[in-house]
């Protein structure tokens, strides 16, 4: 039965309001972002596609305090270290295209866009598309200048190796902590010749002494391969297949993981193929028996308040992607990403 009291009240505060009449904080913090001035919003199909829908500032590199950003989102279009299918060069673009992706995230209750100064300021410029170990350098090169500039990068490749050279520049004062959720390990040794491969970034980064392996933790891990990580163990990583998440429960993964990490800087690495292909089928080594988006986006709130320093979205290929599933999940794990640099406790 209607409270006709109740009614009333609702009818005072609401029946003539307009948009901006918004009594809860965290929603008109949100609506700043969304509407301007006139109370109208982007078209989500019109304009120039950019990551999360930021300002595109492509010149902001050229400045050396990158125009005053505090986060940079970054494309990473390289995948010539891939061992299996090819394609993860176009995930940049692909996720760009990702329309309706926040502002407001309703389980942190943040709109990041109004707390920090971003913008997506376009792809690392590569000198050679043919080129692997060019390539890395740079990667490198430009993070360098991200880590100078005191930008906090958040980054769309391309395929894993683009995290050795991103961690180089990052880690090169100190060595950093990982949250890596993947469907593999990526610590196995030199292959065909080539130590510069999507399957072997954190090996490299730990030797390079940027990566702290007893600050390390690697989550949803599963398939064949396991054969080929013995590093992680032998060099202290903490390491969680899928099937053990399901039998810890998240509330137990998110712990460790905190406590892995402990109070240190940390970086956070997602790979889409550490969802299972029910859900992100566009990737270039897809695993059965993986977790699931709203897994991943628990384990990722669970980190709230930890020092991020940075992190990438990695392996998202279009071509094998029909749906665009595999990009959309990509977009909002590179949001969950921008909501916990956000968050980070000062």
């Amino acid at each position: 039965m209607i409270d006709d009291d109740k009614l009333a009240a609702l009818r005072a505060r609401y029946a003539n309001g307009q948009r901006e009449e918004v009594y809860d904080p965290a929603f008109r913090r949100a609506q700043s972002v969304a509407f301007n001035a006139a109370g109208r919003r982007r078209l989500p199909y019109g304009g120039v596609s950019t990551f999360l829908d930021a300002p595109y500032r492509p010149d902001a590199p050229d400045s050396a305090d990158f125009e005053g950003l505090q986060v940079a989102l970054i494309g990473v279009p390289m995948d010539l270290a891939v061992t299996n299918r090819s394609g993860s060069r176009l995930g940049p673009r692909a996720v760009r295209a990702v329309e309706r992706i926040g502002p407001y995230n309703h389980a942190q209750r943040v709109s990041p866009a109004a707390e920090l100064r971003v913008a997506d300021v376009g792809d690392v410029p590569f000198r050679s598309r043919y080129s692997l170990p060019d390539s890395i350098q740079d990667i490198e090169d430009f993070y360098t200048k991200v880590q100078a500039a005191g930008v906090l990068p958040l980054s769309v490749g391309g395929d894993h190796s683009i995290s050795y050279p991103i961690l180089r520049a990052l880690g090169r004062h100190r060595p950093v902590g990982l949250v890596h959720i993947d469907a593999h390990c990526d610590t196995s040794g030199e292959m065909e010749g080539s130590r510069f491969h999507h399957g072997g970034p954190f090996r490299q980064a730990v030797l390079d002494g940027v990566l702290d392996p007893e600050r390390t933790i690697q989550i949803g891990i599963r398939g064949a391969a396991e054969m080929l990580y013995e590093f992680s163990y032998a060099s202290g990583m903490t390491v969680i297949h899928a099937e053990e998440v399901d039998a810890m429960g998240l509330e137990a993964v998110i712990a460790r993981a905190r406590a892995v990490v402990g109070g240190g800087p940390f970086y956070l690495s997602f790979d889409v193929d550490s969802i299972d292909p029910a859900f992100a089928p566009g990737t270039g080594t897809p695993e059965v028996g993986g977790l699931t988006p709203r897994e991943v986006l628990a384990i990722m709130r669970g980190l709230r308040g930890l020092p991020l320093i940075g992190g990438d979205v990695v392996e998202v290929a279009p071509q094998y992607d029909a749906t665009t599933v595999t990009a959309q999940v990509g977009a909002q794990m590179l949001f969950e990403l921008f909501c916990l640099a956000a968050l980070v406790e000062k």
